[in-house]
C-alpha cells in the first residue's frame, strides 16, 4: 500500500473502546508540546543570563527534563514508529533515514547544551551567555525544521497505521509529561 499524500483526508480510525488511533495527529500534539517546552526553557535561560530568574541548579534541572522528554520522543520514533512505518510504507524509508540523521544531530546539540549549562554560574559573562543562547537557537531551528518536515512527510502514514500494542499502551514517541 502506498503512503497517503499529505493532502489526503483520511477517516480517523478508532479502537473498540472508541479511543482515537490517529497517531499522526497525536504526533503533532507532542511536537507542539515540545515546542512550548523549548520556548519556556529559552525564556528561563534568557532570564537567568540577564540576571533574573532561576538558579543554575533549577535551570539545569529544567534543561534535563526537556532533554529527557525530547530524547524519549526520538528514541521511541527510532525504535517503534519508524520500523512500523517502514514495514507498511517502504517508500518512506529514505524519509525515515533522514529523520534518524536529524535525531543524531539533535542529540549532539543537546549534549553541547547540557555541557554549557553544567558550567554556567551566576553572573555568567557575555561570552558564556552568547554560547548558551547560540546553542538554544541552533536547537530551536533544527527542531522546527525537523518537526515541520516530519509532520509533512509521515503524519498521514501514521494516521493510517494500526499497531495493536499502541492501543493498550501509548508508545513512547507519543508521551508527554502532561499525559
Amino acid at each position: 500500500m502506498e503512503a497517503p499524500d499529505a493532502g489526503t483526508i483520511l477517516e480517523t480510525p478508532t479502537e473498540p473502546d472508541g479511543r482515537l488511533a490517529a497517531f499522526g495527529h497525536q504526533l503533532i500534539e507532542v511536537h507542539l508540546w515540545l515546542r512550548e517546552e523549548l520556548d519556556r526553557l529559552r525564556a528561563d535561560v534568557d532570564s537567568f543570563l540577564d540576571g533574573h530568574g532561576e538558579r543554575p541548579r533549577e535551570l539545569r534541572a529544567h534543561c534535563l527534563t526537556f532533554c529527557s522528554a525530547l530524547t524519549r520522543h526520538h528514541t521511541g520514533e527510532d525504535a517503534g514508529a519508524f520500523p512500523a512505518l517502514a514495514e507498511r510504507f517502504p517508500e518512506l524509508r529514505p524519509v525515515l533515514d533522514e529523520l534518524r540523521r536529524d535525531h543524531h544531530l539533535v542529540t549532539e546539540v543537546l549534549r553541547e547544551l547540557e555541557a554549557l549549562l553544567d558550567g554556567l554560574a551566576p553572573g555568567a559573562g557575555p561570552g558564556e551567555a552568547r554560547r548558551v543562547r547560540t546553542e538554544l537557537d541552533t536547537l530551536a531551528a533544527l527542531l522546527e525544521t525537523h518537526f515541520t518536515y516530519e509532520e509533512k512527510r509521515i503524519v498521514s502514514a501514521l494516521n493510517a497505521l494500526d499497531v495493536p500494542g499502541w492501543a493498550e499502551r501509548e508508545p513512547d514517541f507519543l508521551r508527554t509529561d502532561r499525559r
